[in-house]
This record gives structure tokens, C-alpha cells and sequence, in this order.
């Protein structure tokens, strides 16, 4: 698996892009460093995709914003796993994590897993996690305005997936 480090410095601000399976650790190591984590994956056949993030803040006034969306399709497998922690020096920080996985079969299968490790009091720390279908209703909505099921689904998944990708900057 690989493995992939990210320090950000006082005032520093950087776009982190997940591309795909691996360890991802970003370290907020100076007042005012702040980070975008962004992912749309996706898995199918039989592949396996695990995604561990870790995101330190070692100094205060720091902020990460975390945003990973992936689809599972066939038989394939997805894991997010996502820490956050705030060290006690790490006062005024301000972090977001959200996980969300669309399982495409019944055969596909995922693990969204984020935490939160707090020493700070004065924080503001949130995550979210999501592993769910396409809702019935949104396929029979395009279905009824003379798409296919297959369009219909890919027209859900791109939406879901560009939530992402239109905040990745080239």
C-alpha cells in the first residue's frame, strides 16, 4: 500500500488529492496551515480499494477539510478510514471529514470509518459517513423522462461524483 506524507506550514494552504488505495497523512504543523482533502474513487470487479487518512493539527488556528466519495460496482470493495486528531496546542482549529460510498450491486460491499481524537477544548470538529444505493425514486424520475436505466444510474453517479471532482483544482 502506498504511503503519502503532507506537512503544511504557518499560512501554507494546500489541495490534497486521493487518487486511489494508500496511507494518506496530513500534518498541520504551523498556525494558520490549512488543507483540502479531496477523493472520488471508483471500484469495480473484483478490486479493493482502502483508504486510511490521518489529519494531524499540531498548531493552533488550523483548518482541513476532508471530502472523499467513492462507488462501489460488481463485486468490488471500498474502505474509508479516516482519523482526525488535535493535539492540545492545536486551540481554534476547525476540521470536516465526510465519507460517502454508493454501493452500485448487491455484491459490492463498504466500510466508512472516520474518528475524531481531541486533547484541544477550544475546537470545532465534526465527521460524517455514508454507504448507501441509488434511491429507486431518482431512477424512476429519469426513467419516466425517456432514459434507460443504465443512463439514468451513470447520470446519478457522475452528480455524485462531481461533487468532488468540481472542486479539484488542475
Amino acid at each position: 500500500m502506498k504511503k503519502q506524507k503532507y506537512t503544511i506550514r504557518r499560512d501554507e494552504e494546500k489541495q490534497i488529492v486521493i487518487d486511489g488505495s494508500g496511507e494518506y497523512l496530513v500534518e498541520l504543523v504551523g498556525p494558520g496551515a490549512r488543507a483540502e482533502i479531496l477523493g472520488a474513487l471508483v471500484a469495480r470487479g473484483d478490486d479493493v480499494v482502502n483508504v486510511e487518512i490521518t489529519i494531524v493539527h499540531k498548531a493552533p488556528d488550523t483548518t482541513a477539510n476532508t471530502l472523499v466519495r467513492a462507488v462501489a460496482r460488481d463485486r468490488a470493495k471500498v474502505v474509508l478510514s479516516g482519523m482526525i486528531r488535535i493535539l492540545k496546542r492545536a486551540q481554534k482549529t476547525n476540521t470536516f471529514l465526510a465519507e460517502n460510498i454508493l454501493l452500485l450491486s448487491d455484491a459490492a460491499r463498504a466500510d466508512a470509518i472516520p474518528n475524531l481524537e481531541i486533547e484541544a477544548d477550544d475546537v470545532r470538529a465534526s465527521h460524517a459517513a455514508t454507504v448507501g444505493k441509488i434511491d429507486e425514486e431518482q431512477i424512476f424520475y429519469l426513467m419516466s423522462r425517456g432514459l434507460s436505466r443504465a443512463v439514468a444510474e451513470e447520470m446519478i453517479v457522475d452528480g455524485f461524483l462531481d461533487a468532488v471532482r468540481a472542486r479539484i483544482r488542475p
